[in-house]
């Protein structure tokens, strides 16, 4: 049997990726700030009331996943790491807030590395990382401004998790940046191209499809490479 960790997992992209490694017939585990009904429908174990910003609450999550794990008939392993969890903020200069700036920077960037750093051991040779970022990130895509804090953070999560492939690799663990596309998700306020479904279909794709030969790479959903 296969673990999956995703966080994030309550709703949205994250949801949807619980759902498809479920018909994969994964052992799911959940973690979220606050669960749903339907996390807890599909999950095999949710942890809740996490706040991915705290060291003491990450420390907390990975001794009960460790815990939990070694008895499992699975072994105490990790076989994909999701760290879905963000938030989507806008800064203008018009109308500048660096609180919010310094929220996404902690969410969406530090907190990833936090969880991965925390839950190393439970990675093993064949483990997969999947960083769930964003082509805001890329700074040679930019071409309309804005968007301090969201455009920072990617662009930094995009820079950690490049080197955690250097890093990791060794042990046979490989890191992917995954942008999912501009996903229908209460984040963008249901705007988008696509659903939260077909987004974690190709986010799955290419996870599936991540090796040690090609760790570190910044891709689309749809498989396409994007731009630093």
């Amino acid at each position: 049997m296969n673990n999956v960790v995703i966080t994030g997992a309550n709703r949205g992209i994250g949801l949807e990726l619980a759902k498809h490694y479920r018909q994969l017939d994964y052992t799911v585990i959940g973690l979220c700030r606050e669960s749903s009904e339907e996390l807890d429908e599909i999950a095999d174990m949710v942890i809740s009331d996490i706040d991915v910003r705290s060291a003491e609450s990450i420390e907390m999550v990975a001794e009960v996943l460790a815990s939990t794990l070694i008895n499992s008939d699975s072994g105490q392993k990790i076989d994909v790491l999701i760290n879905n969890a963000g938030i989507f903020l806008n800064e203008t200069l018009d109308e500048m807030n660096f609180d919010s700036i310094q929220d996404q920077m902690e969410i969406n960037a530090i907190a990833p590395l936090r969880v991965t750093h925390a839950f190393q051991s439970m990675l093993w040779e064949g483990s997969k990382v999947a960083m769930i970022t964003s082509r805001m990130g890329s700074v040679a895509d930019n071409g309309s401004g804005g968007y301090y804090g969201y455009r920072a953070s990617k662009a930094a999560l995009n820079a950690f998790g490049k080197s955690l492939s250097i890093d990791l690799k060794p042990k046979g663990i490989a890191v992917a940046l995954l942008h999912p596309g501009f996903v229908q998700t209460r984040m963008v306020g249901f705007n988008g191209d696509i659903t939260p479904a077909q987004a974690a279909t190709g986010l799955a794709q290419r996870i599936d499809e991540l090796t040690l030969d090609n760790s570190g790479s910044f891709w689309h959903s749809n498989g396409e490479f994007l731009p630093w």
